[in-house]
């Protein structure tokens, strides 16, 4: 397991699984020199988003990540040559373990598996696995290409030497500034659904609607968080004052054990949102395809103004006052 950075930025990788979320996390990959193999069930749609994601480097970073270290493949009768595989399968345990039993046919038993567990505990996915200890829950945000985001989840059956290998590739090749969580659990999942579940609540019980919660999120934790994180601004504003208002609010915060019924609804009725216009907001045609293309130039525009202003601003070249 002990490679060197240069051995890193020249190992093929592949990467299996559907959807947005592959493509970028291929592209990441393509563009830190990786050659890399795409196995997903879903080709053609795969061709059109990387190519989109390909120009859009072309267009806002003068970059030009080599197309042809790009295979993109709907089967794959063996993968013996990589010593790395990212897995991003569906949310549901079932789908996890149905790639984790198809990609450990396909793998040598000594290849890294890094595997996206989000809300599913390692343990859970290690029981039925041949070689548990090579498991490493990796999570992943879109757009991966842009974003400095990868959480590392491992547990004590996980072999420490390869969670050190991921971490230190993420660090030097794949643009990421990532953190490791030794428990089986991973932690974004949580902090995202425990700000879902107060904000439902209170669209819920006609406290606020839709638009208000998102210009409470938008206008005040979106102007800090890309900047100092949560608990460092915090120490910025006055750590007494935020334990004084926890000490009275936490009592009344949400602890809804159910989805919110409003939002039930949306998802019984097959809401997608942008995707199929079902969502928590109507969009007028085509305004769908202008949030997309949108989003995607904002996700270089943040990476640029983050990069300004690192996490470990000690450690940067460039000063807290640039």
């Amino acid at each position: 397991m002990r490679r060197n950075n240069r051995e890193y930025e020249r190992e093929p990788i592949l990467v299996a699984g559907t959807g947005k979320l592959a493509c970028s996390v291929a592209v990441c990959l393509v563009q830190a020199g990786h050659e890399v193999t795409l196995l997903t069930e879903a080709a053609p749609e795969a061709h059109r988003l990387c190519t989109t994601h390909v120009e859009d480097l072309r267009r806002e970073t003068a970059a030009e990540p080599v197309r042809t270290k790009l295979r993109i493949l709907s089967t794959l009768a063996e993968a013996s040559g990589f010593a790395l595989a990212i897995a991003l399968p569906g949310e549901s345990l079932a789908a996890k373990q149905a790639l984790l039993t198809r990609l450990e046919v396909l793998l040598t038993p000594t290849a890294t598996l890094a595997l996206a567990t989000e809300s599913t505990p390692l343990p859970l996915l290690q029981q039925q696995a041949r070689y548990p200890a090579r498991i490493v829950g990796a999570n992943w945000v879109e757009p991966a290409h842009t974003t400095c985001f990868l959480e590392l989840v491992s547990n004590e059956r996980t072999d420490p030497e390869r969670v050190k290998y991921l971490y230190a590739l993420a660090q030097t090749a794949w643009k990421k500034d990532p953190y490791h969580l030794s428990h089986g659990e991973g932690i974004r999942y949580r902090l995202v659904s425990a700000l879902v579940r107060e904000a439902f609540y209170l669209v819920e019980n006609g406290y606020a609607s839709v638009e208000d919660i998102d210009r409470a999120c938008r206008n005040d934790a979106g102007y800090y968080l890309p900047f100092a994180g949560n608990c460092r601004y915090m120490d910025l504003m006055g750590t007494y004052a935020y334990g004084m208002v926890m000490k009275d609010l936490n009592r009344e915060l949400a602890n809804d054990q159910t989805v919110a019924r409003f939002f039930t609804e949306v998802l019984a009725q097959g809401g997608r949102g942008m995707e199929n216009n079902a969502g928590l907001y109507t969009y007028p045609e085509g305004e769908a395809a202008a949030w997309e293309e949108t989003c995607r130039t904002f996700s270089y525009q943040i990476q640029q103004l983050m990069e300004k202003y690192p996490f470990h601003y000690q450690e940067a070249e460039v000063p807290l006052n640039p």
